[in-house]
Formats: C-alpha cells, structure tokens, sequence
C-alpha cells in the first residue's frame, strides 16, 4: 500500500480534485473529480505522474467501473490565454465538479489554494494526490484523459512531439516551435514567457 487515505471529510460523498497541463506551451487544461466508495482501497494507486502509462491505463478502467461518479473538465488555451491559467484550472475543475451525479458534499482538492465551488465545502491538499485515493484517482483520470488527446492533436502536428511530450517544454517541442512557429493549439500567453516554464507540472 502506498499509504494513501481512503476519506477525509466522514461525508460518503468526498470528492477528489486535481487537474494536469498547467506548464504547458500547448493544448487544454484538464480536471477531473472522483467520488470514490468511503471504503475504497487500492494496492498502487498514487500520483498518476508516479505510474507508468500502462498502470494508469489500467487505473483508468478500474475507476471508472468502481466510482459512485467522476467527472472530466477542460479549457482550451484560447481561453487560457485570456482568463489566465490559474483561473482556466479553477474552471476546469468546477466544469469537472459540476458533472458529478449524485453532487459531492464535500471536495478534496490538490494543491495549496482553491476559489470554491458553490454550496460545497472543501479542504486543499498539498501534494494530495499521494495522500488522498479520490484526489489521486482523479490525477490519474485527468491524466490519461489530456494525454490521449494531445496525442491524437499530435497527428496532425508530428513533429512537436506531442504524443511523447503532451505539449510540455522538451527540447523536441521548443526546437519544433523555433522551425515552424505556433500551431493554433499553443498558448500565446505562455510563448512570451516560456523560458521560465516547468518542462513538467
């Protein structure tokens, strides 16, 4: 066991919160939000970054099957570009949230600081996703879900590597982009600045 936590809050309807893409020069930020069951225990759930993509292909199966609900938000890097990224994350994470039947009593959400979600409590985690099953669940849901979609916006442009890089920072995309320039998929906003850019969240 990783040592994960199955509950937080005592509600039976906690959801997990965390969303992916926030360091990268292209594509969408993702959220997801997981209602898992109250007991609900895993052998390697953790961190979806901490999990090779065949495991978090096969958690992805698996906690879509068990859930009482989850849900998946995205916002494109239009309007990352003009609400900025913080705010499109938040948002990503209330579409996420707003999709889950039966509605969450209460939500868990990775990271240090969260807006709220209207009528509904919540706590922030730092580094939730290995200390929270739900949060984690909803890393590896978000995850798989940003990358199968980078990779299929990668066909049609494959010489940025996406399918390998899902858009962050690597030396493939910033060579690609210094050749051939931005694609409609890149984040404006970030290209002015992208020196100080994480090459991974």
């Amino acid at each position: 066991m990783p040592g994960l936590k199955s509950h937080f809050s005592g509600k039976n309807l906690e959801a997990g919160c965390d969303e992916v893409g926030r360091g990268c020069l292209a594509g969408p930020v993702v959220a997801a939000a997981v209602i898992l069951p109250r007991d609900f225990t895993h052998e390697f759930l953790t961190d979806s970054k901490q999990l090779s993509q065949s495991q978090r292909l096969e958690l992805r199966q698996e906690i879509e099957e068990v859930a009482i609900s989850y849900g998946i938000g995205k916002v494109d890097n239009r309007e990352i570009d003009k609400i900025n990224i913080l705010n499109a994350s938040y948002k990503a994470m209330g579409i996420a949230i707003e999709s889950l039947e039966p509605p969450p009593e209460f939500l868990l959400i990775d990271g240090n600081r969260y807006p709220g979600y209207p009528g509904i409590r919540h706590k922030c985690i730092v580094k939730g996703d290995t200390k929270y099953f739900s949060i984690a669940a909803a890393s590896v849901l978000a995850k798989v879900y940003r990358d199968t979609l980078m990779e299929e916006l990668g066909k049609e442009y494959p010489d940025f590597g996406w399918d390998q890089n899902s858009g962050y920072a690597t030396k493939v995309h910033r060579e690609a982009l210094e050749r051939l320039g931005p694609t409609p998929h890149h984040r404006k906003s970030f290209l002015k600045s992208d020196d100080q850019l994480p090459l991974f969240d």
